[in-house]
């Protein structure tokens, strides 16, 4: 068996395309998110938080500075883009759940 022959093996049984591909639409997609996150729904957000930028909005706790303006951004985003997955999973496998014993 050749060494060409072995990697296109490798490559078909282990679906390293299909995985790249994957990866690689998930990049894009996070970009995308990323972007409606800071774009379009933290400016909206930004509206009810004092001082207006929210990235850098930190409260002080003495010697302690809590950035919660930099995590809600990330909470936000993190939502999104869960939810988005969730929605593509639910539409593109649409299996059955498989019933618990």
């Amino acid at each position: 068996m050749s060494i060409h022959s072995e990697f296109r093996e490798f490559l078909i049984e282990y679906k390293v395309i299909g995985l790249a591909v994957a990866f690689i639409m998930g990049v894009a997609s996070t970009a995308l998110i990323q972007s409606l996150v800071n774009d379009i729904i933290m400016p909206i957000v930004t509206f009810f938080i004092p001082g207006g930028e929210w990235k850098t909005a930190t409260a002080t706790i003495g010697p302690v500075v809590l950035k919660w303006g930099s995590f809600l951004g990330a909470l936000v985003n993190f939502i999104i883009l869960a939810f988005v997955v969730f929605m593509i999973a639910k539409l593109v496998l649409k299996e059955e759940k498989v019933a618990k014993k």
